[in-house]
């Protein structure tokens, strides 16, 4: 059964930073490829990052590139979002999930429960 937990959100200033964290289960982790989601209140889910199934390759949203940093632990079977910088538009849930090149946002059948990141002055 795929589990996803992600854990490691909160209340932080403009400028500061957090780490989430997302513990995938019942897949193969260390071949699959990963990526974070966020959703803000009243916005669609959007994407965030990803990384490839080796950590060869990453990819960010425009609006992240720079600040943020995905990375992957195979034996831990955790998946890592690193954010700095953050800003008060970061505000939203995170998501972890697979990540699937061909998949549009609504494809994905489940969600874990996310992680609030709420950005203040």
């Amino acid at each position: 059964q795929v589990q996803l937990e992600e854990s490691g959100g909160g209340l932080v200033q403009v400028g500061g930073s957090l780490r989430l964290s997302c513990v995938a289960s019942g897949r193969s982790f260390s071949t699959s490829d990963m990526a974070w989601f966020r959703q803000a209140p009243g916005k669609e889910r959007e994407f965030v990052a990803a990384i490839l199934w080796n950590g060869r390759r990453t990819d960010y949203a425009d609006s992240v590139k720079g600040r943020f940093t995905i990375s992957k632990d195979d034996d831990r079977n955790t998946v890592y979002l690193q954010m700095n910088s953050l800003r008060f538009e970061d505000t939203a849930v995170y998501y972890c999930n697979d990540y699937y090149t061909s998949y549009a946002i609504t494809d994905y059948e489940y969600w874990g429960q996310g992680t609030q990141v709420t950005v203040s002055s």
